[in-house]
């Protein structure tokens, strides 16, 4: 076995059923007296109903949470954050509120609170991507890690299943790509496919039936070991090219993510099939890249950028700013590979 360095990213996890209710104990254990709810407007009432579960522990709500954490949506929740006399933020709801949570910590460090309610996994990583003049960037740092995360998996059994299957492949993203990460080990790579494998088998049940708790509970726990790897290594090509097209032409975050995983993945894998055989083998195809889109499509996830709304005319653009910075990848990120990737994904083409 080769040698390896393994850092864990300090999280206090708080799983099972009923769990939410214990969301006043762990603000007075922080020492915390005030909190800001945050949210989208889409789960407005929820948070309105959380804040009012509180009591005195809550500095109100502030649902304006949006996709890709644009800085100015930021700066007005600082602004409610310091009006309201708020000296924590408890985030519901997935990676849009997740995200603004963090993109508040990294400003004022402030603790943070996450009650997940979709398969993120990023509750669970010290990075946030934020939107500023059409242009996202990823940064990482320990007081962008939340606090404390509860995952209560009777929230999520509202989620549409729409929602849940790409929120699902969005979280088996964050374990594939760490397989091949340059600093992956042994542990990282061994929660890696437990995360898919948990994913695997929880998502074609909750398509079946939506409200069944095994299988919710089993794809919350997926998400959370896919989305603990993915703050431990290093990014690669998937997490890159899906930022770039997610923030540059303000596409969907989940969907993006599941439409472009076997496209990343077919490219990746020419050059490393290796580690990525794992993953073919629990899918029970020739590669992890052709088991992957057929995963997706048993599931009924959109399959091209197409269907998403991503124009033809963009392929070209989105290639160059993904070649902007250089980054790490099994296989080097040339123009034209990663132009006829970009295609391929947006024609939803199953990868060769």
């Amino acid at each position: 076995m080769s040698s390896f360095i393994y850092s864990a990213s300090p999280a206090r996890i708080l799983f099972g059923c009923g769990s939410r209710t214990k969301l006043a104990d762990e603000i007075s254990r922080l020492g915390r007296r005030r909190a800001l709810v945050l949210a989208t407007p889409f789960q407005k009432a929820d948070a309105e109903k959380l804040a009012s579960s509180l009591g005195d522990l809550s500095a109100g709500v502030f649902a304006k949470a949006v996709m890709h954490t644009p800085v100015d949506v930021t700066a007005q929740a600082l602004l409610a954050y310091e009006t309201s006399g708020a000296d924590c933020v408890v985030s519901l709801g997935g990676g849009s509120t997740i995200g603004l949570g963090k993109a508040i910590a990294r400003r004022n460090g402030s603790d943070q609170i996450v009650i997940a309610t979709t398969y993120a996994g990023s509750e669970v990583t010290n990075i946030v991507g934020e939107t500023e003049n059409g242009l996202k960037t990823t940064v990482r740092g320990p007081e962008i890690l939340p606090e404390t995360v509860i995952y209560d998996p009777e929230l999520t059994c509202g989620l549409p299943v729409a929602m849940s299957v790409t929120s699902g492949l969005n979280a088996m993203a964050h374990a594939v790509e760490a397989l091949y990460a340059p600093d992956r080990n042994p542990v990282t790579s061994m929660m890696a496919m437990e995360g898919i494998r948990a994913l695997n088998s929880a998502l074609p049940d909750i398509v079946k039936t939506p409200d069944n708790l095994d299988a919710r509970s089993k794809a919350l726990y997926g998400s959370w070991l896919c989305g603990s790897v993915l703050g431990m290594v290093s990014m690669a090509l998937h997490h890159k090219l899906c930022h770039t097209i997610g923030g540059s032409f303000d596409m969907p975050h989940a969907e993006t993510h599941s439409v472009l995983l076997p496209h990343t993945t077919a490219y990746t894998e020419q050059a490393a099939p290796e580690l990525l055989k794992p993953v073919a083998d629990l899918f029970g195809k020739p590669s992890a890249g052709v088991g992957l889109y057929d995963f997706a499509a048993s599931l009924g996830a959109p399959l091209s950028l197409s269907s998403l709304g991503f124009s033809e005319a963009n392929i070209e653009k989105a290639a160059e700013l993904a070649l902007v910075n250089t980054y790490y990848n099994p296989r080097p990120i040339e123009l034209n590979g990663i132009k006829t990737l970009i295609r391929t994904a947006w024609e939803g083409t199953r990868p060769l």
